[in-house]
């Protein structure tokens, strides 16, 4: 892993590799720069994958300042870090808490955003009600991590109802998962969610219509909360293409990995310089997209 400095001295850890357009790849929650590895080899053909670990989790620092770890403040630094890599613009891949900083990458720094592909995505929280009511719940959470430490807290996070279609998964692949959740630092995840979570950022429900880069939200058919996130998500950004990935969850990208590479593939093809004619024919078309407006009953 490489580490890049940001202001106020945090680093953030980071694996580039591949060479073409930049592809800057953020996790969600719990997660890490290694979430991507499944798709590593592939984007490496034709662009140059940079995975990071978002502030309190894999390699990167993790500061006890909740404020440090806001959505726009993480969005400064990784435009920083794009620049300071000579990788902007870049195309942006965020799941869910990557998915947030990704749109607030794309408002606050539109300069270093080349496209963006928005898995499970959420422009926050609108009503202040429902903010605090967050903030409150997140509070809870963190104070697990930090009186009872990680093998707790992710006992009970990953038996939330957000992550049932997850436990189908092969066993190997669950230990992998849950090895890799109780490997970030706890106290640096109690902050995230102070600082981060969806109670603490500003919604973007308003700038999401200045967004002019070619967009692909991608939802899990089975995921109750998230999946009209997402449909909002895509309704709000000019040209979003969404992209309702049957029979999973949450996580697409865990789930159905192969689909995703296919989507993100022709995503990346499609959206950068290198699409010749012949590369183009290489790659399946994707299925048609699902209309952005709402359907009259959702799965």
């Amino acid at each position: 892993m490489t580490a890049h400095t940001a202001a106020d001295g945090v680093r953030y850890a980071f694996r580039r590799s591949g060479g073409g357009p930049a592809v800057l790849l953020l996790h969600g929650f719990t997660g890490g720069a290694t979430d991507w590895e499944p798709f590593r080899a592939a984007l490496e053909r034709l662009t140059t994958p940079i995975a990071v670990d978002l502030l309190g989790h894999g390699a990167s620092d993790a500061p006890r300042d909740p404020g440090r770890h806001a959505v726009e403040r993480q969005a400064d630094d990784l435009a920083a870090l794009l620049h300071a890599e000579a990788a902007a613009p870049a195309h942006i891949v965020g799941y869910s808490f990557g998915a947030r900083v990704a749109l607030r990458l794309a408002t606050d720094h539109p300069d270093v955003v080349r496209s963006l592909v928005l898995e499970s995505p959420s422009a926050g929280l609108p009503d202040p009600d429902a903010r605090a009511a967050r903030r409150v719940a997140d509070e809870e959470l963190a104070r697990i991590l930090d009186w009872a430490g990680s093998e707790a807290f992710v006992r009970h996070w990953e038996r939330l109802p957000l992550f049932e279609t997850e436990r189908d998964a092969p066993p190997e692949e669950q230990a992998r998962l849950h090895a890799q959740r109780l490997a970030n630092d706890p106290h640096g995840l109690a902050a995230s969610l102070r600082g981060a979570g969806q109670g603490a950022m500003a919604p973007l429900h308003d700038t999401l219509p200045s967004i002019a880069v070619p967009t692909t939200v991608i939802g899990g058919a089975l995921d109750g909360t998230g999946l009209p996130r997402a449909r909002s998500v895509a309704q709000a950004i000019p040209g979003a293409r969404l992209v309702v990935v049957p029979s999973v969850g949450h996580a697409p990208h865990r789930e159905a990995p192969a689909r995703v590479a296919r989507e993100l593939a022709a995503h990346l093809v499609r959206h950068s310089a290198f699409c010749t004619s012949e590369q183009c024919a290489v790659l399946p078309d994707p299925a048609p997209a699902t209309p952005a407006t709402p359907a009259r009953s959702r799965p």
